[in-house]
C-alpha cells in the first residue's frame, strides 16, 4: 500500500481540510474494517469517500462488486491509477457527490439492496445519515468511520447528554452497534479527534409505531423542533419549534404520557412517536 502522502505528491494534489479528507495509512487496519463489513461474493458495495483506495481494495477482495464514489476529481484520477495497478476489475468508480446518489438505481443494479461502506469525509457524516434513512430499502447493511463524538451519538440512549436528534431518528429505523475504534495516528493528514467505525441495519420494524410516509414526515418534524432547543422544557422547545401555541402542545404532551416539563434528551422513540399522534396533523 503506497502511503498516501506520495500519492498526493505524485499527483500534485493535497488533502483537503474543507472536506475532512484523511486517508488510512495501515493496510491491516482497512482490511479489519473491510471485513467487519461482511460483504461476500454475492454483495454489492457502495463506497462513499473512496480515497485514494486503501478501502476499496480490501473491500473488491470479498464483494462482488464496488461502486468506489469519490467527489474531488483530483482523488478521483489518483484512484483509477491505484485501481489499474491493482488489477481491481470488479470496481467501478463513480466521480460522484455521494450526496446525490440515485440509490434505488444503484440498488437496481444490484438486483438488490446493497452493502454500504465508508471512511466518512467528516463533512458530509451527518447529511449522509440521512439521506440513508431516506433510502432505507436500497441497503441492508452500513459499516461506517466517523468521528467517536458522532459515533456516541449513533449509540446513545434517552437521558444521556449524547442522546438527539440524529440518536432518535437512526435508532427508529436502524439497528446500531459499535465497531472498532481508529486512533488519529491510522490516518494522513493526522486527524484531531479519534474515529470509531459504527455498523447500521434497517430493522425489519421501525422502533416507533409510523404507519404511513406522512406520519414518518410528521415524526421527523416533531424530532427536530424538540431538540432545536433542547435545553428548554419539551412544552416550550414544540411550541417554538412547531410554531404552535403553547397551551394545546401542553395537552398533546399530557395525552402522550409526557410531562411538559421534561426535556428532549430524556425522550424514547415511543415516546416520541405517541407525542408525534396526539400533534397530529402538522
Amino acid at each position: 500500500m503506497t502511503h498516501p502522502a506520495a500519492l498526493l505528491k505524485a499527483h500534485g494534489l493535497r488533502a483537503g481540510k474543507k472536506r475532512g479528507q484523511n486517508y488510512l495509512i495501515q493496510p491491516a487496519t482497512a482490511g479489519a474494517i473491510a471485513a467487519s463489513a461482511g460483504a461476500g461474493p454475492g454483495d454489492s458495495v457502495v463506497e462513499i469517500g473512496a480515497g485514494l483506495g486503501a478501502l476499496t481494495l480490501p473491500l473488491a477482495q470479498s464483494a462482488a462488486k464496488v461502486w468506489a464514489v469519490e467527489v474531488d476529481r483530483g482523488i478521483h484520477a489518483a484512484l483509477l491509477e491505484v485501481l489499474a495497478e491493482a488489477g481491481a476489475d470488479n470496481v467501478e468508480p463513480l466521480l460522484a457527490d455521494a450526496l446525490n446518489l440515485d440509490w434505488p438505481d444503484l440498488a437496481a443494479r444490484a438486483g438488490g439492496p446493497v452493502v454500504v461502506a465508508g471512511n466518512l469525509p467528516y463533512a458530509i457524516s451527518s447529511p449522509l445519515l440521512f439521506t440513508l434513512l431516506d433510502n432505507l430499502a436500497c441497503w441492508k447493511r452500513a459499516t461506517l468511520m466517523v468521528q467517536k463524538e458522532l459515533a456516541e451519538r449513533l449509540l446513545s440512549a434517552p437521558g444521556v447528554k449524547d442522546w438527539g436528534r440524529m440518536s432518535v431518528l437512526v435508532q427508529t429505523w436502524c439497528a446500531v452497534r459499535r465497531g472498532m475504534e481508529v486512533g488519529p495516528g491510522q490516518f494522513f493528514p493526522r486527524p484531531a479527534v479519534a474515529s470509531q467505525v459504527v455498523h447500521l441495519e434497517p430493522l425489519e420494524r421501525p422502533a416507533a409505531d409510523l404507519d404511513s410516509p406522512q406520519a414518518r414526515e410528521n415524526y421527523a418534524k416533531v424530532v427536530k423542533a424538540a431538540f432545536s432547543q433542547r435545553r428548554k422544557m419539551m412544552g416550550n422547545s414544540l411550541a417554538g419549534g412547531l410554531r404552535r401555541e403553547r397551551g394545546p402542545v401542553v395537552e398533546a404532551l399530557e395525552r402522550a404520557g409526557v410531562e411538559p416539563t421534561r426535556r428532549a434528551e430524556t425522550l424514547s422513540v415511543a415516546e416520541f412517536a405517541a407525542v408525534t399522534k396526539e400533534l397530529e396533523p402538522l
